[in-house]
């Protein structure tokens, strides 16, 4: 990986475009990838979601960026009627409640740490780019970020 605060910078500054084309790509290689390595019923999907949702609560606040990137994930776990006032006050809920927050993001590391490097490359550089959609990643996401690349 390129030098982190370099890549952070080439990031706030992409366009949502270019996020939403980056993003798909990555999907089309991670999800699967996801999915077979997963034999205890959680699906690549849910595993994928998981990582989103940690990149978008790594510092307490859902832009209306990350919700226009994720919503269509959203959708897929929390149905059709899903909403950017409630997703919000989902993800401070989640942040509020930070040992389980800590316990998801330590899950996370554990898991990263077993997968392939192009794949946690992968995993990590989506997270990164979730974090970067509302033109700046935080040093609370920096440093969630730092974690998984440990």
């Amino acid at each position: 990986m390129k030098d982190f605060d370099q890549l952070c910078k080439e990031f706030e500054k992409m366009d949502e475009i270019t996020y939403s084309v980056i993003l798909l790509e990555k999907a089309k290689t991670v999800l699967p990838a996801l999915s077979a390595l997963t034999n205890d019923g959680i699906d690549g999907v849910t595993l994928f979601a998981t990582f989103i949702l940690g990149a978008i609560v790594a510092d307490n606040n859902l832009s209306k960026a990350e919700y226009a990137i994720t919503l269509p994930l959203f959708k897929v776990f929390f149905g059709e009627n899903i909403n950017y006032e409630s997703c919000g006050q989902n993800v401070k809920k989640m942040r509020s409640e930070n040992k389980e927050l800590t316990k998801l993001t330590d899950a996370m590391v554990d898991m990263i740490g077993e997968l392939s490097e192009d794949l946690k490359a992968d995993i990590i550089l989506i997270c990164l780019m979730i974090c970067a959609i509302d033109g700046k990643v935080s040093a609370k996401e920096k440093r969630w970020i730092k974690k998984l690349i440990k």
